[in-house]
C-alpha cells in the first residue's frame, strides 16, 4: 500500500473543512437634495455652493457645473487620501546571524494605514511580503497510527527523523512535535468489545489500544527525545477504512498552549496511507454534532471524537469589510506574471528570500457604517503579520461645519452650503412650505407665465409658488427662467451644431462669439478667408459673404475664386500628376504621391464616360494630351461645388498601332517583281522596235544594193563530187 504524505503549511488558521452614461448621469440621478447626498452619489460628482443655483441644479459633474458659471472656488469636491501610520521595512537577514526574536522580525509592510474614502473614488496601496531567511519554525509531525500502516511504520519512523534533519539546515530555531492518530472510539469504526479495546488486531499480533487523537509530544528542540518517541510507537487497528485524521488535524490547530505552537511559521506534516471521513458520516456512530472548533484534550489524549465530525504560495485574506466597501487585489509575482481578480490575491513558487507585491484598491459606495470609524486586516494565508487598516469615510462637505440652523434665510431648516436644507416635511428653496401643501390652486398661480394654462412652461414644477425646472437627460442641457421658459439646447444650428459651434444658446437665442454673426452665429466677419494670393479679397472677381467668396466671373471658381478650370493652360499644368497617378508614368512618377495628391482622379472606361460641359452645373475642361510614347490620353479638369478639384479619365491609352511587317515585306517583293517585269517589257519592247528598224533598214539596203555576177577567180567551190566506180547506174 502506497505512504501518503502531505506537507501542510499552516497557522492555526490555515485549515479548512455601463453603459458609458446612462439617462444623464449619476450625479443628477442622485436628485440630491444637500451637498453631502450630492457628493456620495459618485467621485466626479460637485455641489455648487453659490447662492444664486436652484438646488436641482447644484449637483452636478465638475465640468458642467464649470460649464454652467459655477466659480472653481464654490464647487465641493472633496477627496479620499491615505496615511501610513507605520511602515517597518521588511527583514534582510542570513542563516547564522544574530538571533532574533520573532516579534522583531518583518515580513509584511506596511503594518498599518489610514484611510480616508470617498464614495466611489478607490484608494490604493502596494503591499510588500517577503519570506524572511532562518525564520523560527515549528513543525508538528502528525502519524497514522491504524493497523493498514503497518507496513510502512518504520519508513514513517524515519520520514519524522529525516524531516527534523532537513529542517535544521533551513533554521537555527527550529522545534519539532509529534502526535499521532487512529480512529473514532465508537462502533461502527472500531470493535467495542472488551478485549478489542484492549487489542484490536487479530491472531497473535500485539497493538496499543484504539484512540481518536494523542499528542504524544509538545514542540521541543530537544531532536533526541523526538526521535526516541517516534522509534517507540506501535500500531493499532480499526474497523472502516477511513482514519479520523481531520480529527486530529482540528486539535492539532486549536490546542495551542497544549502543544506549544508559537507565533512564528507553523508547519503540519501529515502522514497517512487511507482516506478520511466526510462531513456527515459520524450520523453512523450517532454522532450529530458539528466539530466546535475548540481544543479537547485530556492527559494530551483527545477526548471529543465521539462527538463531532510547507507554504509555497502566499494567499492574502482580509477581514469582514464594511457593508459598501470592496477590496481589489493585483499581483506581481516572480518572473513578472501579474494577476487581477480571485488570482490577484496569491503568488505561487514563493521561495525563502523571495519578495512579491500586491496592489490593492479599497473603494467605499455611499456612507458605510453612518460615517463612523472601522477597521480591517489583510494577511497572508498561514502568517501571523497582518496589515491593520483604519478606514474613514467622507459622508458631508467641508462646508457643512459652517451650517447655520435656523437661519433666517430658511424659514424651516439649516442653511449650508450656498443652499436650505430643510427639516422634515418641510420643502421649497427657502423651506417655506409644508410637503402637504405643494400642489394647491394658490401656489400654482404664480407659476403661470402671463396668467397662461402652461404650469411652469410644462418644463418644470410648481414647488411653494416656485418653478423648479426639470432636469435633461443630458448634463449640458438644462432649462432656466423664473417660468422654466428659457434652454440652452433649443437655438438655430448649423453644420449640426448649435449656434454654429461659435456661440452659446441663451433662452433659445444665440449669443455670437466676436466676429460671427447670424442667427446661427454661422456668418464670419473675418475677411481673411477671402483673400487671395494677389493680396485681393476674392481675387478680384467676387465677394466676401460671411467669410465666403461669391464669385461674380462664371469662369472662375475656388474658395478665392482663383480657379479657372476652363482657361487655356489648364490641360498642360495637370498633364504630369494626371499622367502619374492615372498611368504611373511621366516625370512626376517618382514625386507623385507628394505633388499631386491636390486633385481627386475618377477613371472612366472611355471617352463617352466624361463628363460633358452641359451635363455638370460647373464649367469642365476637355483635355487631350500625348506622352512620350506617342500615346494619347483624354481627361477633363473641373473643380465641383464643393470646391473640389475633380478629375475624370479615361483608363486606357489611346496608342498608333504598329507596322504589320507581312503585308510590307510581301508588298517590297511585290513591287519588286513588277518593276522588274515592267523593266524587262520596257527592254523588250526596246530591243523589238531596234530590231525591227535594223531590219527595215537591212531590207532597204538589200534593195537598194548593185551585186556584180561575175565569178571571182579565187573562188573554189566547197563541193566536191566523187563517182564510184562499182555504180552501174542501177
Amino acid at each position: 500500500m502506497d505512504l501518503k504524505l502531505l506537507l501542510i503549511s499552516t497557522l492555526l488558521g490555515l485549515f479548512c473543512c455601463s453603459n458609458a452614461q446612462k439617462e444623464g448621469n449619476e450625479c443628477i440621478n442622485a436628485n440630491a437634495k444637500y451637498c453631502g447626498e450630492c457628493i456620495q452619489a459618485g467621485a466626479k460628482c460637485g455641489w455648487c455652493t453659490d447662492p444664486g443655483e436652484t438646488v436641482s441644479t447644484r449637483c452636478d459633474e465638475l465640468d458642467s457645473l464649470i460649464k454652467r458659471g459655477c466659480d472653481k472656488a464654490m464647487i465641493e469636491n472633496p477627496h479620499g487620501e491615505q496615511k501610513t501610520l507605520k511602515n517597518k521595512p521588511v527583514t534582510h537577514r542570513k542563516k547564522g546571524a544574530e538571533k532574533l526574536d520573532p516579534e522583531d522580525i518583518t515580513q509584511i509592510k506596511p503594518q498599518k494605514l489610514s484611510l480616508t474614502l470617498r464614495s466611489g473614488e478607490p484608494q490604493s496601496f502596494d503591499l510588500t511580503f517577503k519570506r524572511a531567511e532562518d525564520y523560527p519554525i515549528d513543525l508538528y509531525y502528525l502519524m497514522d497510527l491504524s493497523y493498514s500502516m503497518k507496513d510502512d511504520l518504520e519508513n514513517v519512523k524515519n520520514l519524522g527523523t529525516s524531516l527534523m534533519l532537513e529542517m535544521e539546515k533551513i533554521t537555527s530555531d527550529f522545534k519539532i512535535g509529534f502526535g499521532s492518530f487512529v480512529e473514532k472510539t465508537v462502533m461502527p469504526y472500531i470493535s467495542t468489545t472488551p478485549a478489542k479495546l484492549l487489542n484490536p488486531c487479530t491472531g497473535d499480533q500485539n497493538c496499543t489500544s484504539p484512540f481518536s487523537y494523542k499528542n504524544v509530544l509538545n514542540l521541543t528542540s530537544d531532536g533526541k527525545k523526538f526521535n526516541t518517541l517516534v522509534g517507540q510507537q506501535h500500531i493499532s487497528g480499526n474497523l472502516d477504512s477511513p482514519e479520523g485524521g481531520f480529527d486530529a488535524i482540528m486539535q492539532v490547530a486549536v490546542c495551542g498552549d497544549q502543544i506549544g505552537w508559537r507565533n512564528v511559521t507553523r508547519l503540519l506534516v501529515f502522514s497517512t496511507d487511507a482516506g478520511f471521513h466526510f462531513a456527515g458520516d459520524g450520523k453512523l456512530g450517532g454522532i450529530v454534532l458539528p466539530n466546535d472548533g475548540k481544543c479537547h484534550l485530556e492527559n494530551n489524549m483527545y477526548t471529543m471524537s465521539h462527538y463531532y465530525s510547507l507554504s509555497s504560495e502566499v494567499i492574502l485574506e482580509n477581514s469582514k469589510l464594511p457593508e459598501g466597501v470592496t477590496i481589489a487585489y493585483t499581483s506581481h509575482c516572480k518572473n513578472g506574471v501579474v494577476s487581477e481578480g480571485e488570482n490577484g490575491r496569491k503568488c505561487s513558487n514563493i521561495s525563502i528570500g523571495d519578495e512579491v507585491t500586491f496592489s490593492i484598491s479599497v473603494t467605499s459606495k455611499g456612507c458605510p457604517k453612518q460615517g463612523k470609524t472601522d477597521t480591517i486586516k489583510i494577511k497572508p494565508l498561514g502568517f501571523t503579520e497582518e496589515v491593520e487598516i483604519t478606514l474613514n469615510f467622507i459622508c458631508e462637505c467641508e462646508c457643512h461645519k459652517d451650517g447655520i440652523k435656523n437661519s433666517p434665510l430658511c424659514h424651516n431648516g439649516t442653511y449650508e452650503c450656498g443652499a436650505c436644507k430643510c427639516n422634515e416635511g418641510r420643502v421649497g428653496r427657502q423651506c417655506e412650505c409644508s410637503s402637504n401643501d405643494v400642489a394647491t390652486e394658490d401656489m400654482d398661480r404664480t407659476c403661470r407665465k402671463d396668467n397662461g394654462t402652461d404650469i411652469c412652461s410644462n418644463n418644470g414644477d410648481c414647488v411653494c409658488g416656485t418653478c423648479e425646472c426639470k432636469k435633461r437627460d443630458n448634463p449640458e442641457e438644462r432649462y432656466s427662467g423664473q417660468y422654466c421658459e428659457c434652454d440652452n439646447f433649443n437655438c438655430d444650428r448649423s453644420g449640426n451644431k448649435l449656434c454654429g459651434g461659435h456661440g452659446r444658446c441663451e433662452c433659445r437665442v444665440c449669443i455670437c462669439d466676436p466676429m460671427w454673426t447670424g442667427s446661427a452665429c454661422d456668418c464670419s466677419l473675418d475677411n481673411s478667408t477671402c483673400m487671395a494670393s494677389n493680396k485681393q479679397i476674392c481675387n478680384g472677381r467676387g465677394t466676401c459673404e460671411c467669410g465666403t467668396c461669391k464669385c461674380t466671373d462664371p469662369k472662375f471658381q475656388g474658395p478665392t475664386c482663383e480657379t479657372c478650370p476652363t482657361c487655356p493652360g489648364v490641360c498642360t499644368e495637370h498633364k504630369e500628376c494626371v499622367q502619374c497617378r492615372a498611368f504611373g508614368t511621366g516625370e512626376k512618377k517618382d514625386t507623385c504621391e507628394r505633388d499631386c495628391s491636390y486633385f481627386n482622379l475618377i477613371k472612366v472606361k472611355d471617352r463617352e464616360k466624361l463628363p460633358q460641359p452641359n451635363d455638370a452645373s460647373y464649367p469642365v475642361m476637355h483635355c487631350k494630351e500625348r506622352d512620350a510614347n506617342d500615346c494619347w490620353f483624354y481627361y477633363t479638369y473641373a473643380v465641383n461645388n464643393n470646391t473640389e478639384k475633380e478629375v475624370h479619365v479615361v483608363d486606357t491609352l489611346d496608342c498608333p498601332s504598329g507596322p504589320d511587317i507581312i503585308p510590307i515585306v510581301a508588298g517590297v517583293v511585290a513591287g519588286i517583281v513588277l518593276i522588274g517585269l515592267a523593266l524587262l517589257l520596257i527592254w523588250k519592247l526596246l530591243m523589238i522596235i531596234h530590231d525591227r528598224r535594223e531590219f527595215a533598214k537591212f531590207e532597204k539596203e538589200k534593195m537598194n544594193a548593185k551585186w556584180d555576177t561575175g565569178e571571182n577567180p579565187i573562188y573554189k567551190s566547197a563541193v566536191t563530187t566523187v563517182v564510184n566506180p562499182k555504180y552501174e547506174g542501177k
